[in-house]
């Protein structure tokens, strides 16, 4: 009887340091990146404050401070992970980073699906375990630190057409992201 060949494409294309390297990342779990501890502004807070102190604080709200998870993956993933991450969370993006944790670029949902519809052919899609998540960015990523203001922060949002922005620490890992949800959370208390 002949012996049967291991049909797994997965674990037929990736290089063993490759695959040892999943593994070890498989087994240390879910990374948790640090957050910071937010103020809270209760309503009777604000309306003891006058005009000015409540512009002082808005603008003096950190993105440390109301940023959420980052959606990240490593950049040695393959194109499959991207997908499956993003289709099983429901992003609609997600942040390569390599093994420092600091972000190499941004995956956007539609440029995956742009990718598969250039090179499925015969809905063959085995070409997808070969590619790593680094070769799917396409911009390096604009990132701000967690002392940056929450409203430069939005203001680079609007200039460059994002709807989220990476948060970076003092060594330039990816620690969170602030984007327009959180910005309709924290200004209106302040405008209103």
């Amino acid at each position: 009887m002949p012996e049967s060949k291991d049909l797994d494409v997965e674990t037929n294309m990736w290089s063993k340091a490759l695959k040892e390297k999943r593994v070890r990342r498989r087994n240390k779990g879910v990374v948790k990146m640090p957050q910071s501890k937010p103020r809270k502004f209760t309503r009777a807070t604000l309306s003891r404050m006058t005009p000015s102190e409540r512009s002082a604080t808005a603008r003096s709200i950190t993105c440390g401070e109301t940023m959420t998870q980052p959606h990240w993956i490593w950049d040695d993933s393959s194109m499959v992970e991207v997908i499956d991450s993003l289709t099983e969370n429901n992003w609609d993006h997600i942040f390569v980073i390599n093994s420092e944790g600091a972000p190499q670029g941004r995956i956007h949902a539609v440029d995956v699906l742009k990718i598969i519809a250039r090179k499925t052919v015969n809905r063959d899609i085995a070409w997808m375990h070969g590619i790593p998540a680094q070769q799917l960015v396409n911009q390096p990523p604009i990132t701000v630190n967690e002392a940056t203001p929450l409203l430069k922060a939005g203001a680079l949002m609007l200039a460059h057409d994002l709807n989220q922005i990476g948060v970076v620490d003092a060594k330039g890992a990816l620690i969170g992201v602030v984007g327009h949800i959180t910005m309709a959370r924290k200004m209106p208390k302040f405008i209103l």
